[in-house]
């Protein structure tokens, strides 16, 4: 599988990937994500659909924003291949699919353990049922409470930290804040979190630098070395900020850091002092 950060692909590149035969004769699956905002690549993509479709290979399109049903590219692609919704869970719905998914192991669960469960891990459903399995069998015959899981599961705070990242993208401190003081709030250790947002800032750096440089996504993905999944969404943040944004940014995290270590200021002040200047 080949994925590719659609918003800032290029055709070209795309078409170059799509030439290359495998030495044994294997189907390729292409991944295109978030595309239809790229309109450059919508309108080559369309004009060189012919050519493109004698291929054997698998292109799927991957949209995480609404798309318009009078889309014309919508339009396009849905003439001429398959389209398919599928619509995250969410509030009770997801609430009542971790409780029958517990009942399936022959586990009880209480709500409290539930909801603490999904704050935990959000609504990553494989994620969940890894950690329901986990549950399950740490508990079996049993009835799984919050205390379990606050035992068993780690808070994704690496989610939390892209999300903050995005809303520090988005000019908006007031979420980003909010999101560091659920972290807080709940026990996590600030010069954690704070050296999570050094990483991920670090990557962004990174990332940006070989866009300048008018790198490939692919040869990102093997030049950083870094799990797919956070080169993706370091691509997709990369947009949002300028070269010198960023290097501002890192420079100010640093010294938040020195702050921090000569005593100056605490780890929380710091953190927030940290976003509401950025």
């Amino acid at each position: 599988m080949t994925y590719f950060d659609g918003e800032n692909l290029k055709f070209d590149d795309f078409k170059d990937e799509m030439r290359q035969v495998s030495m044994f004769g294997e189907k390729k699956l292409l991944v295109l994500s978030n595309v239809f905002a790229n309109q450059d690549f919508k309108e080559k993509f369309s004009e060189n659909f012919k050519e493109l479709s004698e291929t054997k290979d698998v292109v799927l399109f991957y949209e995480t924003d609404k798309v318009l049903a009078k889309d014309k590219f919508f339009t396009f692609l849905k003439n001429k291949g398959k389209v398919q919704l599928f619509s995250p869970l969410g509030g009770e719905k997801l609430k009542a699919w971790v409780k029958q998914e517990f009942l399936k192991f022959e586990v009880g669960v209480s709500q409290e353990a539930i909801a603490k469960l999904i704050d935990f891990t959000g609504s990553d459903l494989w994620l969940l049922f890894n950690e329901i399995m986990k549950l399950a069998n740490y508990k079996r015959g049993g009835k799984v409470d919050s205390k379990d899981v606050i035992l068993l599961t780690n808070p994704k705070i690496e989610t939390a930290i892209f999300k903050t990242i995005d809303a520090i993208s988005q000019k908006d401190k007031k979420q980003a804040l909010s999101l560091i003081h659920q972290h807080l709030g709940k026990g996590d250790n600030p010069l954690y979190l704070l050296s999570m947002i050094n990483f991920q800032f670090r990557n962004l750096l990174i990332v940006k630098d070989l866009i300048e440089k008018n790198e490939p996504y692919y040869l990102i993905l093997k030049t950083t070395q870094l799990h797919p999944f956070i080169v993706r969404k370091s691509y997709q943040q990369a947009s949002k900020f300028t070269f010198a944004e960023l290097k501002k940014i890192y420079q100010e995290i640093f010294q938040v850091d020195l702050d921090i270590k000569t005593g100056k200021v605490s780890p929380e002040t710091a953190l927030d002092l940290l976003i509401a200047g950025i």
